[in-house]
């Protein structure tokens, strides 16, 4: 569809598109990646308290409780610290901030596919580094001429951990570009670039709360890095929003950061349902990418994505399929309950079993 209403960028770019939200409860559902265990009661509580008379309010657009909560946490100062609505919203304000449109900037050629929408909605140029054939990134492609860079690590749609000593390495070699971490997965398996934010003023690592945190309805995401990185995505933020997040999600966020043993929990149940389901699918014939991520990536030898995709759904078992050249014979399987993990399981064998009669 296009519209003479529309700017010419709304009337050609694609949106992204986000995994599947059915409505229907009575489902096993595996395909956005969401945490399935609930947060602490003490999440609940702050929220329940900042439901109030206050609401009539705005929120503190300096976010200074949750920022004081986070520079805890993560042992950095707050003005290392920015916090918005989601993940997602950081992700834009720095193709806004730190990038212009002559520039080019570097990102994987399969990853989040948010960082091409967003490319294109700002008008900022970029080229794609292609994975290898075990989906790995190869760093020296990241060592030519460049504006900005762009890793997702873990990688989505692939769990593939990127080493920190190679995210070291690419920092070393652009050291005038801004390089962007998003660790979305990184509390899965993997060792955060956090650590190196005291060595590299141009390195940006970008949080989101909810996957491992169990908060993906309150939309919250932190960046953390240099004061002057931050304080360019403040002046975007300024320009669009000074109350990006409301008073409930504040009050959540914050003791999630404090309520550190539930974290770890849950965290810790996820990586152990991981492993032991990517066992039991390889022994079913199945390709499974090493993932460090609370996902996984799977293709059989003899049975089609698609096919699995689709029957698995006529089951009311949801995970998520990518269209994409080369990825197009995987499905990215979202790490559930051991319960919902035994379901989609089954509902596995019996498709391979249906497909084996053909």
């Amino acid at each position: 569809m296009v519209s003479k209403y529309w700017s010419h960028i709304v009337n050609e770019i694609i949106p992204y598109v986000p995994g599947e939200q059915p409505q229907n409860h009575q489902l096993i559902k595996l395909n956005t990646n969401e945490n399935p265990y609930p947060p602490s009661e003490v999440v609940f509580e702050a929220m329940q308290q900042a439901v109030s008379s206050n609401l009539r309010l705005y929120p503190d657009p300096n976010c200074t409780k949750l920022k004081e909560a986070a520079s805890q946490y993560y042992k950095l100062p707050s003005d290392h610290i920015f916090v918005g609505n989601g993940s997602d919203e950081i992700l834009a304000f720095c193709f806004k901030a730190f990038f212009n449109p002559e520039d080019i900037i570097l990102f994987p050629d399969i990853t989040y596919s948010f960082y091409e929408v967003y490319a294109k909605l700002f008008d900022i140029s970029y080229e794609t580094v292609a994975l290898n054939d075990h989906f790995e990134i190869p760093v020296e492609a990241f060592f030519h001429k460049n504006k900005g860079i762009i890793i997702a690590n873990p990688n989505a749609p692939t769990g593939k951990l990127l080493a920190i000593d190679s995210i070291r390495q690419i920092l070393d070699q652009n050291p005038d570009s801004v390089v962007i971490i998003d660790e979305a997965y990184i509390d899965f398996g993997g060792t955060s670039s956090v650590e190196l934010i005291s060595e590299y003023d141009n390195l940006l690592v970008v949080h989101t709360f909810s996957k491992s945190r169990s908060l993906a309805g309150l939309r919250v995401g932190l960046a953390l890095g240099h004061s002057d990185l931050i304080e360019g995505l403040n002046r975007v933020k300024n320009c669009f929003n000074s109350y990006t997040l409301d008073r409930v999600a504040l009050a959540g966020a914050e003791q999630s950061l404090r309520d550190i043993d539930t974290f770890k929990t849950n965290v810790n149940r996820i990586i152990q349902t991981r492993e032991h389901i990517t066992s039991k699918l390889r022994a079913l014939g199945f390709y499974v990418v090493d993932s460090k991520a609370n996902f996984i990536f799977i293709s059989h030898s003899e049975v089609p994505a698609e096919t699995i995709f689709e029957k698995l759904k006529q089951r009311n078992i949801f995970v998520r399929y990518f269209k994409k050249s080369g990825i197009d014979n995987y499905l990215r399987v979202s790490i559930g309950t051991d319960h919902e993990m035994s379901v989609f399981y089954q509902g596995v064998v019996e498709i391979l079993e249906e497909y084996a009669w053909k």
